[in-house]
């Protein structure tokens, strides 16, 4: 039991990192985003980061057969199509309503894995995704209606949700190192078809300044380490914990913010962060109660 219970505690405290990576990078893409098309960034960001994951994996390529390659494509377009509307929904309404809404996927979750796969979620993982749902809210400073936008954000919040939901299944059947090299080339081709259509570009400007720095962070960081530890470390938690974990997302880019952006933290705020972190603290001590509970009875 402590052995089990270590490693689900290691891999959740992974990707907490994972979090903190994305919400580490968060500012120096909204810069280089504001120079440079999306969806050409994106292009860029997930077909360089796909190209050295291959070259990382190569031996792995032998053990590639069909049902490896549907997983990587599955959750290839659960996380473009994610993107694409959270991109979407970025156009017709606040960034900050966007963010609350994608972060629902924390709600979403636990739905979808008792719909899809039967497993039920327990009910301390619920109310902690409850708590950061709340807390997402009052991070957002309440400024959510509903239009176009937020519908948008909705459909990117349910995107990943399932890119959540079919890890945790995948990464306990199939090599991590496929199936985050398949998807990252999904995302890249597709990216790469929207920026065609879309931007009319597949070049950006240039490859200094402000756009190399966000793609090297970006790649390392909130790609090929932030998704290599998900597919990874998912076979070792829940579904519902992971994306309890992830809602610290926003907590983390709004600490960066603080101390090297010079932003500040309302009062509602402060409280909504208050509220994620302590339902991860929930799902995270109800899951070692759960197993205590288990091994007595």
């Amino acid at each position: 039991m402590i052995k089990s219970k270590l490693k689900e505690f290691g891999a959740d405290f992974s990707l907490l990192l994972v979090a903190i990576a994305w919400g580490g990078t968060f500012f120096i893409v909204q810069d280089a985003i504001e120079q440079t098309p999306v969806y050409l960034f994106l292009f860029w960001r997930f077909s360089i980061a796909a190209l050295l994951m291959a070259m990382i994996s190569f031996k792995e390529f032998k053990k590639l057969d069909y049902e490896t390659l549907k997983a990587g494509l599955i959750l290839g377009l659960f996380m473009f199509f994610g993107y694409a509307f959270q991109t979407f929904g970025l156009k017709f309404t606040y960034s900050s309503t966007v963010g609350f809404i994608t972060g629902l996927n924390v709600v979403m979750v636990p739905f979808l894995t008792l719909l899809i796969f039967k497993i039920p979620s327990s009910i301390y993982s619920i109310f902690g995704a409850s708590c950061a749902s709340v807390g997402l809210y009052f991070l957002a400073s309440g400024e959510v209606g509903f239009g176009k936008g937020e519908f948008y954000a909705l459909v990117c919040a349910l995107m990943f949700a399932l890119h959540i939901v079919f890890t945790g299944s995948y990464s306990k059947k199939y090599s991590a190192f496929l199936l985050v090299t398949i998807q990252l080339a999904v995302v890249g081709v597709l990216s790469g078809l929207g920026a065609i259509i879309f931007d009319g570009e597949i070049m950006p400007k240039s490859f200094d300044g402000v756009f190399l720095d966000a793609l090297i962070l970006t790649i390392i960081f909130a790609t090929i380490f932030a998704f290599f530890i998900q597919t990874t470390m998912q076979k070792f938690t829940t579904p519902t914990k992971t994306a309890i974990i992830f809602t610290m997302e926003p907590v983390a880019a709004g600490f960066f913010g603080y101390y090297y952006a010079g932003e500040t933290f309302s009062t509602p705020q402060l409280l909504g962060a208050s509220l994620i972190i302590f339902g991860m603290l929930v799902a995270e001590l109800g899951s070692y109660l759960k197993k205590r509970q288990n091994e007595i009875g």
